[in-house]
Formats: structure tokens, C-alpha cells, sequence
């Protein structure tokens, strides 16, 4: 028995609660450690509160907490137990979000962490670049260009950030590439919404930041990492520029 299993069978004055996050910590640890893929049956009721040496009160209060968490769920009946599943990272997102504004982060800290991750996403996606990645890029790119002239001026770049982000191959890059770009969109358009610059300077903004992209892109399909770093941090100072960080001046 290791140790971790050991933690699971807490002193009789250790609360119920944080017994049950112990499990379920074990619990998400396991699922990890023996790789199983979603629909996978980790053990059932019975098997999971023997292997983890706890009441049952205690072992479906970390079954909440591990549902919550969106790594497994309960299923009952004949070949139930504890089933494997496909955590959402639009929930991860949202949360982070959320978590990021109540700890009043500002613009500029934002774009100070989005260049450094953007930067070595960019680097790697230039040195991973297939035929079906020159494809999705030059889709994101059409895209975008059919918004524009669709009128819409807000929003409309995030896309090829992330697919940038996603070709480097890199999950933690592209969760929170997307959060950061994510939260810089709601906090520009918080400020337009309150009375910032017109259409035409909305407009306008996204076609210098639609010619940016292009710019990008032609670096990376060329195999320039270098030059496609330098075009997407100028791009990214520009963004900066946009509105004034208030708060972090």
C-alpha cells in the first residue's frame, strides 16, 4: 500500500469534507496515472470504497467533487461504476476567466503573459508545420476576411490565435492563449460599450490587425520563426496600444 493510500484512512477528528477531497485528489490521480480514456470504468461503488479504504458517505462526497471537476461520473445499474470522462475546457476557461477578473488582473498584465506564450507558440508551430496546417491557417485567415466585410470588428482575430496556438501542440498554450485573448476581448469591449471609438475606428482596427495576421502567417508557412516571432510581437504591442490600461498607470 503507498502512502497516498495510507492519507486516504485519515484520523477519526479529520473532517468528513476534507477526507473526501484527499479521495478525490487519489482518485483523479489514477485515472491519470493509468491513462484511462473517457467511457473507461474505473472500479465499481463497492470495489473504489474498498480500494480506497473510506465510508461510502465519504466516498460519494469525493464522487461529487470528482464529477464537479468533470473527470469521472457515477453510473448505476448492472457494469456501472465510476466512469471516465471528457473534462469540458470551455468550463476550465470560463472559470480561469472569472478567477482572473475577481483578481482584478489588467490589460497589461494579460498581454505581458499572452506575449510570452504566444511567442513560443509561434515558434513551435512554425517548426511543426504540415500541409494541413498551412490549410487551416489560410481557412482562418478566409474567415476572418468574410467578418470583416460582414461588418463585424470585435472578436473576429481570437480564431487564428488559437489555431497558432493549437498547431504548436502545446494544451497548457492553448488554454491559456485562449482564456487571455478571451478576457482582453471582454475588457475592450466593456470600454467601446461605455463610450470608446467609433465603427470606423473599429473598423479600422481590425483590418490593421487582419493585415497583421497575414503577415504572420506568409512568416510562418516560409519557416521564418524568427521574423514570425517579430510580426506577431508588434502585433501584440498593437493590440496593447489599443485602449489605455488605466488601472496599471
Amino acid at each position: 500500500m503507498t502512502s497516498d493510500r495510507k492519507s486516504a484512512s485519515a484520523p477519526a477528528g479529520q473532517g468528513s469534507r476534507r477526507l473526501a477531497e484527499t479521495v478525490a485528489g487519489l482518485i483523479e490521480k489514477d485515472i491519470v496515472k493509468e491513462g484511462l480514456p473517457a467511457g473507461a470504468v474505473l472500479g465499481s461503488e463497492r470495489e473504489l470504497i474498498e480500494r480506497y479504504g473510506v465510508s461510502r458517505a465519504v466516498f460519494r462526497e469525493a464522487v461529487r467533487l470528482v464529477e464537479r471537476h468533470q473527470m469521472a461520473r457515477m453510473r448505476r445499474g448492472p457494469g456501472g461504476g465510476l466512469v471516465v470522462t471528457e473534462p469540458d475546457p470551455g468550463i476550465v476557461r470560463d472559470a480561469a476567466r472569472v478567477y482572473l477578473r475577481h483578481a482584478a488582473v489588467s490589460r497589461r498584465q494579460l498581454l505581458e503573459t499572452r506575449t510570452a506564450l504566444e511567442l513560443a507558440g509561434v515558434a513551435t508551430a512554425t517548426e511543426r508545420l504540415t500541409e494541413s496546417g498551412i490549410a487551416r491557417l489560410t481557412e482562418a485567415l478566409d474567415t476572418e476576411q468574410r467578418l470583416m466585410e460582414q461588418g463585424v470588428t470585435l472578436g473576429h482575430a481570437r480564431n487564428l490565435h488559437s489555431v497558432i496556438a493549437e498547431l504548436a501542440g502545446n494544451p497548457a498554450v492553448l488554454l491559456f492563449v485562449e482564456v487571455l485573448a478571451q478576457l482582453d476581448q471582454d475588457m475592450v469591449q466593456e470600454k467601446w460599450e461605455a463610450g470608446g471609438p467609433p465603427e470606423e475606428g473599429g473598423r479600422e482596427a481590425a483590418e490593421r490587425s487582419h493585415e497583421a495576421h497575414r503577415a504572420i502567417v506568409a512568416a510562418i508557412v516560409a519557416g521564418d520563426a524568427p521574423l514570425a516571432q517579430h510580426r506577431m510581437r508588434r502585433h501584440l504591442q498593437a493590440i496593447a496600444e489599443l485602449l489605455p490600461d488605466e488601472a496599471s498607470e
